[in-house]
């Protein structure tokens, strides 16, 4: 073979790997936007239960086909507190055992040499996808289109990665060389090094696959070489972790471990079943036997083996694992301390919009507890001008204004992500939701600065207008609890609910206004007492309007 035909068979290798990188992306986002509702419902059923982590880590990585973004996931919900350590562990197991369905998917597509290949017709689905995409009216049949274009690409990346394989098998020098590299730990390291460059362990599974049944290595070779990509693959976990805090570094920790701990103890078994049988048997030969004449399949198996045992020794270690990345990553002394941040949300997420979307929407109804905290904390103070809680409602009105800034600008990076439908409708919704609950918190100043100014003048409300005033506090009380249940279940008979407390609010101003005039000439109170009293009934009416803003958004999500 010449120069020239070895040049084109590493440019094929690399447009093959690029090929099977685009199609696993596209993929995934679309199997995400078509997912993205039973994704968030499988996420919210984490709980204590190791085996029910396992298994959402499987399944939510076997519906999007891809372990990074479950990874980058966890990290990113226990960086906000949402899971544990030890819950972000199970998962972990478990998108290990749901990433083997693309090793399994590229050896049934290596099926068929000698007559019609299923790659080729896996590889036409991309034709098919295409038109779908192209010429479909709805969302879904886009998404669809999307997910049977990557999928056939898949399988065309896999395509050109196998006839770059054949061209090398061919070269004598390749395989006298390949031939050469029996160190195991060596084959691993390769394994590792290449995956964390290609950051997909997929890929290089995809290729050790290819080499193996081209010739250009042995089945153990594969083997350890994609041991080795177990170890890469947690690179982008890694990435993710050194970004984030102390409780996000331990998580990749975790997954690091973890998979190093599975490449050791098979490694170790590896050696002894060498020593004890005197070479005679390998994991190559248990597999060769187990499935003979189908060395894609031998490769595939042992992935899916070894992830599946990996799991088993490690489900009664968790508490172990935990401590020991605990024990490796330190606590970050003053770790976020009083800075305002975002309690649900972090820039990992973005990587994953459907779970970032989820995410959003608990830190807007989180900004729109924080904001009625401080409205009610600014009605006690101007009925009783006790000022005791003024440092807490500083704090909290910063935090609203961080919460209004950071939302606004989160929301505007996910608008340029692939969503579904329902997401982007939500979306749209979201800046006037923020700037609606940051406006909340601009009233209850206006309230507490009332109370100042009584505080100057050394007056105080009359117990006729504290007894309205605390009567329109549980008016809007009332009317954020249907608000809130309205806008987190699109429940339209909450804010039908909502609604009419808002008429009975509207009705409460106009008494107050009324009552008001009957005081000043009655002489129950001074003019500029009342003008505190008028203003504040006033701004309490349009922190009840902009609740029902948040509220109308539903009806767009119907």
């Amino acid at each position: 073979m010449d120069f020239t035909s070895v040049l084109i068979a590493i440019l094929t290798l690399m447009a093959g790997i690029g090929v099977f990188l685009v199609a696993c992306q596209m993929m995934s986002a679309h199997l995400e936007a078509v997912s993205s509702k039973r994704l968030k419902r499988l996420f919210s059923k984490t709980g204590e239960n190791k085996w029910l982590g396992v298994g959402i880590g499987t399944v939510g990585t076997a519906a999007i086909q891809s372990s990074g973004a479950v990874t980058v996931m966890v990290i990113g919900f226990v960086n906000v507190g949402i899971l544990s350590l030890a819950q972000a562990a199970t998962i972990i197991y478990g998108a290990n055992i749901g990433t083997t369905v693309t090793a399994q998917l590229v050896a049934l597509g290596m099926f068929g040499k000698n007559s019609v290949s299923t790659t080729i017709i896996f590889a036409s689905f991309a034709g098919i996808g295409a038109f779908m995409a192209m010429f479909g009216k709805r969302n879904i049949i886009k998404h669809v289109g999307g997910i049977l274009t990557g999928f056939g690409m898949l399988f065309v990346g896999l395509s050109m990665m196998a006839d770059a394989m054949d061209e090398f098998a061919a070269l004598e020098s390749v395989r006298l060389f390949l031939a050469n590299i029996n160190n195991i730990v060596l084959l691993v390291l390769v394994g590792a090094v290449l995956t964390a460059i290609i950051q997909s362990s997929s890929v290089m599974t995809s290729i050790a696959i290819t080499m193996v049944v081209s010739g250009l290595v042995t089945l153990d070779q594969g083997i350890y070489l994609t041991m080795g990509s177990n170890i890469g693959s947690c690179v982008v976990a890694i990435i993710a972790g050194v970004t984030s805090g102390t409780a996000a570094k331990r998580t990749a920790m975790i997954h690091l471990i973890f998979n190093v701990m599975g490449v050791m103890i098979f490694m170790l078994i590896g050696l002894i079943l060498r020593l004890t049988t005197g070479g005679t048997w390998t994991f190559g030969n248990l597999f060769e036997h187990l499935f003979p004449a189908v060395p894609q399949l031998q490769l595939a198996m042992f992935h899916t083996v070894f992830n599946i045992c990996t799991m088993l020794i490690a489900m009664p270690l968790t508490n172990v694992l935990v401590n020991l990345a605990c024990h490796m990553v330190k606590e970050s002394p003053k770790e976020n301390g009083d800075e305002p941040h975002l309690r649900f949300l972090d820039e990992q997420m973005l990587s994953t919009p459907v779970v970032a979307i989820r995410q959003l929407k608990a830190e807007i109804e989180n900004m729109a507890e924080l904001s009625m905290q401080n409205f009610q904390r600014s009605i006690h103070i101007v009925t009783t001008l006790d000022f005791g809680d003024i440092e807490v409602f500083r704090k909290t009105e910063n935090l609203l204004n961080y919460l209004n800034k950071e939302l606004v600008n989160y929301t505007v990076k996910l608008s340029g992500m692939r969503l579904n439908s329902f997401d982007q409708r939500y979306l749209t919704s979201t800046i006037r939701t923020v700037s609606d609950l940051e406006r909340i918190g601009d009233y209850a100043e206006n309230i507490v600065e009332y109370a100042e100014a009584l505080k100057e003048q050394n007056a105080t409300f009359s117990a006729e207008a504290i007894a309205e005033i605390r009567k329109m506090e549980k008016l809007i009380l009332d009317l954020y609890k249907e608000i809130v249940q309205a806008y987190h279940k699109i429940d339209l008979e909450a804010f039908g609910r909502a609604e009419q407390i808002e008429d009975e609010i509207d009705k409460l101003t106009d008494v107050m206004g009324q009552n008001h005039i009957d005081r000043l000439v009655r002489g129950v109170c001074t003019p500029s007492v009342g003008a505190e009293y008028l203003s504040l009934a006033q701004n309490s009416e349009r922190i009840a309007d902009h609740l029902v803003n948040m509220g109308k958004t539903i009806r767009d999500l119907e």
